[in-house]
């Protein structure tokens, strides 16, 4: 059987560490809102959000798969996503909109 080994997430180069300075705040609030679209209150892998987001944000700026999965482990930690697995392996990590404690989903907000 051939299992892949998990590696942790890269770090993002100097050039690529310029390029995430330059985002104003309403790009950066415009990522994040494009980051949770594409999760669901189901689990889904962090690579899979990643990857959709990259598809509808990239076009402007080229930003690497790790900044848009360090977005993700900052939306996890503001309580906007939930989260299961370890984030530093966003394919072998999982998140979704966060569930109420009855077990029912809260609306997506619109900021």
């Amino acid at each position: 059987m051939n299992e892949e080994i998990p590696r942790a997430d890269a770090q993002m180069t100097p050039e690529q560490l310029a390029k995430v300075a330059q985002l104003s705040q309403s790009e950066m609030r415009a990522i994040d809102e494009t980051l949770l679209s594409n999760a669901r209150h189901e689990w889904r892998k962090v690579a899979m959000v990643v990857g959709l987001t990259m598809t509808r944000c990239n076009d402007a700026v080229s930003l690497p798969d790790i900044f848009y999965s360090q977005r993700v482990r900052k939306l996890v930690d503001d309580g906007r996503l939930e989260s299961q697995g370890n984030l530093v392996y966003m394919r072998f990590s999982e998140v979704r909109l966060p569930t109420t404690s009855q077990g029912t989903q809260e609306p997506s907000s619109k900021y």
